[in-house]
């Protein structure tokens, strides 16, 4: 039989942890994979069955993989999943079935988000396929992306039809919160290439990622919420920018 485990990377999601591993029953084992909460995250996790890791976090990559090595030798298939995620029973369905098949080493699946309270579907938000579902030994995460993580597969990928559900922002503060977060890490990775802002840098790429958001991905079919998330994001664009000119001065 084919043995799957999923996998919860968490830091401090108390309030999340034990509504995420309630949809994960249907896997073999659930791992909760920590970062050293200093909240109840852990005692919530292993009251709800869940076996706990943990692993002091470096960056995003750096931490799938570990978690991918802490699951190696007990599984076939690991599915990962954020505290903010749900799996509904038809795509626990179909996630079983397609661990069946043999040519695959991979599987992405697209997340309904919700921001806001709000089911976002324009501005890069629908789809938005996230591959999750890895074969161990076949997949691992470039570590050249800190933030916004790759996987590498070594075989083929397949798309698995029904979405993941994400409750990625509950509210504005938690949205600030998380982006400048992303703005710093990706400043910290265009640091790293070498790579130095430019003064045109700070009009025309937040400009030009306003356009992505609200044109090309369709933006405007969510009116009002989808303006305000374009917006936004382009806020963030500039201060990425504005993070790395201030690495560049230090």
């Amino acid at each position: 039989m084919t043995h799957l485990t999923a996998i919860v990377l968490t830091h401090n999601e108390s309030e999340q942890i034990a509504d995420c591993i309630k949809t994960l029953r249907f896997a073999d084992r659930v791992i909760v994979f920590d970062s050293y909460s200093n909240d109840d995250t852990v005692a919530i996790a292993q009251r709800s069955g869940a076996d706990i890791f943990q692993h002091e976090f470096a960056d995003y990559s750096e931490q799938r993989n570990a978690a991918l090595d802490a699951a190696d030798e007990m599984t076939d298939w690991v599915l990962f999943v954020d505290a903010d995620e749900r799996v509904t029973d038809a795509l626990a369905e179909e996630i079983r079935n397609k661990i069946r098949l043999p040519d695959y080493a991979g599987w992405r699946i697209p997340r309904h988000n919700y921001i806001f309270g709000v089911l976002t579907k324009g501005a890069g938000w629908y789809p938005d396929y996230q591959t999750r579902l890895l074969r161990v030994g076949q997949a691992y995460y470039d570590t050249r992306r800190k933030v916004h993580e790759v996987v590498k597969l070594f075989g083929a990928e397949g798309t698995i039809r029904h979405p993941l559900v994400h409750y990625n922002y509950r509210d504005m503060a938690q949205f600030k919160t998380k982006q400048e977060h992303y703005a710093r890490f990706d400043a910290q990775s265009l640091y790293s290439q070498g790579v130095r802002p430019k003064q045109r840098n700070f009009v025309l790429q937040p400009l030009r990622h306003f356009y992505w958001r609200y044109v090309t991905l369709a933006g405007y079919r969510d009116r009002w919420h989808g303006l305000r998330l374009s917006l936004l994001m382009a806020w963030y664009e500039y201060r990425k920018y504005q993070e790395l000119a201030g690495l560049w001065q230090r």
